[in-house]
């Protein structure tokens, strides 16, 4: 045995030792919080050497502290004559230099006398009330026993009276300490009140804009509760209670006749069981805002101790309730912040259907910032988005918004993957140091029948082919944006027409339970079933594939994420079930590199469009044909190639050698040309260029009247 630890004491290794030191560090935690403090410090007296010793603290900077790590008894401190008088001293100031306008000081009193001082630092001059004041006392009495305990001078003392509540008092104020939203105050008052008095029924409101709102109940019917919701009226107990401040006992109903017979039908007659009640005030920041409600079914009288206590913890879940409803708020807007920067539907396209699902995560105090988008490029080409900001809070769904919107201003560029993800890695960049991004860029192109992609630090995408084969090809991912080096790799891969392109976040494969490998593998199992059926029979319309898609989402959802309100991350999942264009409504013809070529392209147009039951497109058709091979003859060089496409829109292409850049300018009266390309864009419905290794192309789009775009089914 040690000669200088007491007999009975734990060794300073113990594991009981670490425990202990966790539950003083939430007991300085909860005084500093129960009074509304700025920081807490624990003394350890020792009367051998006749001075208090600094065992912890919180909210106080080590260094500020310092000066009160070692306390003689009789040094003009508020630790030291607190213990030297016995009695709870309250002084201005704290000699500490950390800006505190007061502090309070209480003694710990064990069994065999003083064990050590409690102090707390306040940011006001006014001190705690008595229910505060109620409060530390509780938290004052539980911290003596810690610290005898831990002195091995309890070794066989049983407990006193009083110790079973203030156990709970403790117990609730650690509960309440972790509790972030207002439904997590409710279950902690429900386990740590309701059965500790024996308690049969709880009903926690708020009260806010001269109305009362139940946030939380046990022990009664909904359609009882529901009469007592709404503007407060007079004569009512509760009016009374958030009124006055005060908490009301009722431990009858004779007693509840006496006192407000105009809510006495109400509840006599109603269907409640209820016989005696405790209404009590929920304070924070000096004002009601709400009332917690204990009733029992049985009759049952409400001695002083009782009332003591239950106004205590009344105060205690008063602050948490504000704390919580300032949290749900802040929450639900930065929800509603990320849900207006995420698309609100997803466009149904002639070569993808797709449907999305964004998850928040199930606990944690902040939103993330992934996303999702589909965005159709030109040639009928599908663009398919996921990405991740890495954090979690409004700034990180901001910058989320801001990311969405610089990938859909670079897509309409008609930029490769690769160029794209380098764009949007120098914004990630210029964003700061401290902000990092994953992102997945993949193009579906219906013609080639090919999707290609490129990654920065995220998950690889999955491939669902119709004959049952599902891949999630193995690729060595760029850095995240912010931190990767251009150029991105680019992959490419064919596509089987019907074949499902599966995205999602980190947080739909990844968790404690699973590495991101292992939820890929379990995502591809998942995609091997439901997956390959929907690839394989997908629907003859878009409807049909629309509910498919969506039915898969959920199945996705289900299997991987089953414990949802557990997780930590958000996650996003993206699936397209993509249509390749069929070889009829391909037309792809070469053009001579002389003037000739505008009069053989109107031809090919009028002959090409009769063909496909389209004269009525013919004449602007062929005159855009002709303004684009015009440009190409003067400003550009070959060869040439005219391509057009028949789906939902009618597209037109036309290639040349060169990497120029068309430009609308601004034609003058007395300019001869200069007015093709305005033309072209009053004509079409969109128009653009996009850049191939060594040409470009020129494209227009026209809407097809009267249906004449549609297919026939798919065998």
């Amino acid at each position: 045995m040690c000669p200088n630890r007491p007999e009975g004491a734990e060794p300073e290794s113990s594991p009981a030792v670490g425990a202990r030191a966790r539950a003083l560090a939430l007991a300085l935690r909860q005084a500093a919080a129960g009074v509304g403090g700025q920081g807490a410090l624990l003394h350890r007296w020792d009367p051998g050497a006749g001075r208090l010793t600094l065992v912890a603290v919180d909210g106080v900077d080590a260094e500020a502290a310092r000066p009160w790590a070692e306390l003689r008894e009789e040094q003009d401190v508020p630790p030291s004559r607190a213990l030297r008088r016995g009695v709870l001293v309250q002084v201005a100031g704290d000699g500490l230099g950390t800006g505190a306008a007061g502090t309070v000081a209480l003694p710990l009193i064990g069994t065999e006398g003083p064990v050590g001082a409690l102090s707390v630092l306040l940011p006001g001059t006014g001190g705690p009330d008595d229910v505060q004041l109620s409060f530390l006392h509780a938290v004052a009495a539980w911290t003596a026993e810690r610290l005898e305990h831990a002195a091995g001078r309890q070794a066989h003392r049983e407990p006193g009276p009083g110790h079973g509540r203030t156990a709970r008092t403790v117990e609730l104020t650690a509960t309440l300490a972790e509790a972030v939203t207002v439904e997590d105050v409710v279950r902690a008052v429900a386990q740590h009140v309701l059965s500790p008095f024996g308690a049969d029924g709880l009903v926690v409101s708020v009260f806010e804009d001269g109305r009362l709102t139940r946030v939380g109940e046990v022990g009664y019917p909904e359609d009882y509760l529901k009469r007592f919701e709404g503007p407060l009226k007079t004569g009512m107990p509760v009016t009374d209670v958030l009124r006055t401040r005060r908490p009301q006992f009722m431990e009858s109903p004779a007693q509840m006749y006496e006192r407000y017979p105009a809510v006495t039908d109400k509840i006599l007659m109603g269907t409640s069981p209820k016989m005696a009640w405790a209404f009590l005030p929920l304070i924070a920041s000096g004002r009601a805002v709400g009332v917690s409600v204990l009733s029992y079914n049985q009759p049952r009288p409400f001695d002083e101790e009782d009332r003591t206590h239950l106004t205590t913890l009344s105060a205690l879940v008063g602050q948490a309730l504000e704390r919580a409803r300032l949290y749900d708020l802040e929450h639900a807007r930065a929800q509603e912040l990320q849900s207006a920067l995420l698309p609100r539907t997803l466009p149904r396209l002639p070569a993808a259907v797709a449907a999305a699902r964004y998850l928040p995560a199930g606990r944690g105090e902040q939103v993330g910032g992934d996303w999702f988008d589909v965005i159709p490029l030109s040639a009928d080409r599908v663009a398919l988005v996921v990405g991740d900001v890495m954090g979690h809070g409004i700034a990180e769904a901001a910058t989320m918004g801001r990311l969405r919107t610089a990938v859909r201003t670079l897509a309409d560029l008609d930029m490769a993957p690769d160029e794209l993800l380098g764009h949007l890695n120098d914004l990630v960049s210029d964003l700061g140091e401290d902000f990092y991004a994953t992102c997945l860029y993949a193009v579906y192109d219906p013609v080639g029948r090919t999707c290609c992609y490129s990654l920065a630090g995220h998950p690889p995408p999955v491939f669902v082919h119709p004959d049952g084969t599902v891949r999630s090809p193995v690729v060595s991912p760029d850095p995240p944006l912010g931190a990767a080096t251009p150029p991105f790799a680019v992959h490419e891969l064919p596509l089987p027409d019907g074949s499902l392109v599966v995205l999602c976040t980190d947080g739909l494969i990844e968790s404690d339970a699973q590495d991101a490998e292992q939820g890929l593998a379990e995502l591809v199992r998942v995609l091997g079933g439901a997956g390959v059926r929907l690839a394989r029979f997908g629907g003859a319309d878009q409807e049909e594939d629309v509910r498919g898609v969506e039915e898969l989402c959920d199945t996705v959802v289900e299997e991987l994420l089953p414990d949802r309100e557990h997780t930590n991350d958000d996650a996003a999942l993206l699936i397209a079930h993509t249509r390749a264009l069929p070889a009829g409504d391909i037309a792809s013809f070469g053009l001579p590199d002389d003037p000739r070529a505008a009069g053989q392209a109107r031809e090919i147009v009028r002959d090409q469009l009769s063909r496909w039951g389209l004269d009525d497109l013919s004449m602007t058709t062929e005159l855009l044909v002709s303004e684009l091979v015009g440009n190409v003859i003067r400003h550009a060089k070959g060869p040439m190639r005219l391509r057009l496409l028949r789906s939902r829109i009618l597209t037109c292409e036309v290639y040349d050698g060169s990497l120029s850049t068309p430009r609308i300018r601004h034609a003058t009266y007395t300019d001869e040309g200069g007015r093709g390309l305005q033309l072209v864009a009053a004509l079409s419905r969109r128009w653009g260029a996009r850049y191939l290794s060594d040409a470009k192309c020129i494209w227009t789009e026209q809407e097809i009247p009267n249906g004449s775009h549609c297919r026939e089914p798919r065998a």
